[in-house]
């Protein structure tokens, strides 16, 4: 290429900041456009397991902000209150691991995503999670994404949701593939900064800023507790 062209496209960039000053970077522009929320939302929290809450137990577990399961708590209340559906998923396998497919190939040992088995503490959810199992969806899924052979979108559909908040982890793999999952079947989504985790800050600020750039309204969670004040 002629050094007289003029480049309408980017060279990817090469810096020296870190994932958290790119997302603060981000995060900082005000003219970014939102999404924003639609008429009707469900809260669909990611994989509050013992697996993946509980660092005081497991290897697996990691912890990001420690209000993580109080502020899902709050906001899944407030869906309760307004009739909105508050979902919860968790992972689990059948014991000869089959159903974890290639997922499971990589290692085996007592930590393996694979021999999270079905009715195990690693498999329990976190008692510090507020779940009304009268009113609640509760899944076990065994993929990334919640939506992946769940009966997750039949229920948004039944409930006429347009809007999905998505909180749990890890943000770089079960959130973020919620969230694409949830953009490409049509809703307006949202990731509560407050409530996602994940085992290193690099990983969850990247995709935090990946998830605010492409696919998602990454707020505050402050902002999903105004949306169902204004309602009132």
């Amino acid at each position: 290429m002629s050094t007289a062209e003029t480049l309408v496209g980017t060279r990817m960039v090469r810096e020296d900041k870190t994932a958290r000053q790119i997302f603060e970077a981000v995060m900082a522009n005000p003219g970014r456009a939102k999404f924003g929320f639609g008429e009707k939302l469900a809260i669909v929290n990611v994989d509050f397991q013992n697996a993946y809450t509980r660092i005081d137990r497991y290897k697996t577990a990691y912890e990001t902000d420690p209000r993580q399961i109080e502020h899902t708590n709050t906001i899944s209340r407030l869906a309760r209150e307004a009739g909105m559906p508050v979902i919860w998923t968790h992972v689990a396998y059948m014991d000869s691991a089959a159903d974890a497919g290639v997922w499971g190939t990589r290692t085996d040992t007592p930590d393996s995503l694979q021999n999270i088995k079905f009715d195990s503490d690693r498999h329990a959810f976190d008692a510090r999670c507020a779940i009304d199992r009268s009113v609640d969806a509760i899944y076990t899924k065994r993929m990334p994404s919640a939506f992946f052979e769940t009966p997750l979108q039949s229920l948004l559909v039944w409930h006429k949701v347009d809007t999905v908040v998505v909180t749990g982890g890890s943000t770089s793999g079960c959130i973020r593939a919620t969230a694409v999952d949830s953009l490409s079947r049509g809703y307006r989504t949202i990731v509560p900064i407050e409530t996602c985790a994940d085992k290193h800050e690099s990983y969850h600020f990247a995709n935090l800023t990946d998830l605010q750039l492409k696919y998602a309204d990454v707020v505050p969670v402050q902002e999903v507790v105004d949306w169902f004040g204004a309602r009132a």
